[in-house]
């Protein structure tokens, strides 16, 4: 079984120019979605949270990550807005105690939170009070984030092959190809 840092380079390599610009990334990348992966191995629910310009990423991940014809196990993916309708009216430490309670006692503590925008967004703010939550930050340094420029004009185009190396990632490690824990 190779080790994710191993297989990660060799995949962005295998690339060619589609993935070049992350290889100077990859220890970001791999530290932050190993953690994430070996996560999402142990049973834990996804709640994706996106800012508002990243609507449709969100729409995209939810609608593609359990096609069936990448003949793997279900993932458990919800977006918060699934889970809370209101979420945008959520404004204040005290109300996102509510949430993230309400959350906790929903899921048994067994998720993460995948966020994906501006760390500056308010959406961003759940996430960043979980240890484990894992992070496509824009614009700012976080702990356990991969950080990208929001005013990068590839940005979406960096953002779907994020993903698409994210799935295949996380389709290696549930295979047993590559292992996320070393």
């Amino acid at each position: 079984m190779l080790d994710f840092a191993r297989w990660s380079l060799d995949t962005i390599r295998e690339e060619g120019s589609f993935l070049s610009w992350l290889e100077e990334q990859r220890f970001d990348w791999t530290t932050t979605t190993a953690q994430a992966i070996e996560e999402i191995l142990n049973g834990k629910t996804i709640i994706l949270i996106t800012d508002q310009p990243r609507k449709w990423f969100q729409s995209y991940i939810l609608s593609s990550i359990n096609t069936p014809s990448l003949d793997r196990p279900l993932l458990p993916i919800v977006s918060i807005d699934a889970i809370y309708t209101h979420f945008n009216s959520v404004n204040g430490g005290d109300m996102i105690d509510i949430v993230d309670d309400m959350i906790a006692l929903s899921y048994k503590d067994d998720y993460i939170f995948w966020y994906i925008g501006k760390g500056n967004d308010k959406r961003a703010d759940i996430a960043k009070r979980r240890d484990n939550s894992y992070f496509w930050i824009f614009d700012e340094e976080f702990h356990n984030a991969f950080t990208l420029k929001s005013y990068d004009s590839n940005l979406d185009i960096k953002l779907l092959q994020l993903y698409k190396l994210f799935n295949t990632s996380l389709s290696a490690a549930m295979f047993g190809d590559v292992d996320v824990s070393s």
